[in-house]
């Protein structure tokens, strides 16, 4: 492999844990904005214990990829931040507010007044995050925005305006959606009422995802072709078969109140369509000017990167592994409780 390969492998691997952890994040303020019945106390309570001890520290893998664009592929990294600047902006705001609603809510004095607008404000905020993330997803493989001796040419409405980029957001919403409630079915194992609960949405949720991954689908034929043509390759059926099993199994499983199983099942299918994403659009960063080969930086640098991305990943990984089994291991039913 070269060093861009390398390092397009490591932003690619860095996108796919950012799906898996924050993703499940976004959902989850998602659902804890859509709380209704009896117990929507009681839901909002288990999202909170779900995401509070983990939040901060997934974003470090979007952190990542920034890093690793701006710092191995900078013309690309530039014209994306140009052409992209409205819809980016906007997630910073969303990440920042997200995560100040959430915080101020969780400490700050316990009226029903105070919790129910900061939890719109969290809920909201979760809500348009992962569109505007999809958003900006799907204007890079839409074609239109042109790059032109280094100078983006099309304009800042190019590509993210389009009906393709806005169907890739409502499937990020709903793919997010689906893999939090999913997650919340395994924290909940010590109230059956809860579980069910998040059963019910995690079911309709994976439901509604079929239809929506259609319209991404039929809409990349004209808005995205590169995307269109990279999902008809001798080994997207494959990925396709692989990705709708685990589609079924999570579906089934959650049905079959196999909770862990269907958690596994729902990540592994979040895991295949950021891959298979990935691989259509390879070796473009931004359809269809830029690649990673013509942006990539010196060969000593990409070289310098990948000791320090090797050096990072031996020390981030088993802290990683340290944070999750500490607070989502055994105490996963209950959440982190103040005082373990």
């Amino acid at each position: 492999m070269t060093y861009e390969q390398v390092i397009a492998l490591a932003m690619l691997v860095s996108l796919v844990l950012y799906g898996l952890s924050a993703g499940a994040d976004f959902g989850g303020g998602v659902w804890d904005l859509l709380a209704r019945g009896p117990r929507a106390h009681a839901q909002r309570q288990a999202i909170e214990r779900a995401i509070a001890p983990i939040w901060e520290a997934n974003h470090v893998w979007l952190i990542l990829v920034i890093v690793l664009m701006f710092t191995a592929f900078p013309p690309a990294f530039g014209a994306i931040m140009t052409a992209l600047h409205i819809p980016m902006t906007l997630v910073l705001i969303g990440i920042v507010l997200r995560a100040s609603a959430f915080v101020i809510r969780k400490y700050d004095v316990r009226s029903d007044a105070l919790h129910r607008r900061w939890s719109l404000l969290f809920g909201v905020s979760s809500l348009l995050t992962p569109f505007f993330l999809g958003l900006s997803l799907g204007a890079l493989g839409s074609g239109e925005i042109r790059v032109i001796d280094g100078t983006v040419t099309s304009g800042f409405f190019a590509g993210w305006t389009r009906p393709f980029a806005a169907s890739v957001g409502i499937f990020a919403q709903a793919l997010f959606a689906f893999l939090a409630a999913t997650y919340l079915t395994a924290d909940a194992e010590t109230d059956a009422g809860l579980r069910d609960d998040f059963r019910a949405r995690a079911l309709a949720s994976g439901i509604a995802l079929a239809p929506a991954a259609a319209l991404v689908f039929m809409l990349s034929r004209a808005g995205a072709t590169v995307i269109f043509e990279g999902l008809t390759e001798w080994w997207a059926p494959l990925l396709l078969a692989a990705t709708s099993s685990c589609a079924i199994g999570a579906l089934l499983a959650l049905w079959l109140r196999r909770y862990a199983l269907a958690r596994l099942a729902a990540a592994g299918q979040v895991a295949l369509i950021l891959i298979g994403w990935g691989l259509a659009q390879y070796p473009h960063i931004l359809v269809p000017d830029l690649t990673f080969q013509n942006t990539a930086t010196a060969p000593r640098t990409l070289r310098f990167l990948i000791q320090a991305l090797t050096g990072g990943a031996i020390l981030l990984l088993p802290c990683f592994v340290l944070l999750y089994r500490v607070f989502k291991g055994s105490r996963a039913g209950r959440g982190y409780q103040p005082g373990d």
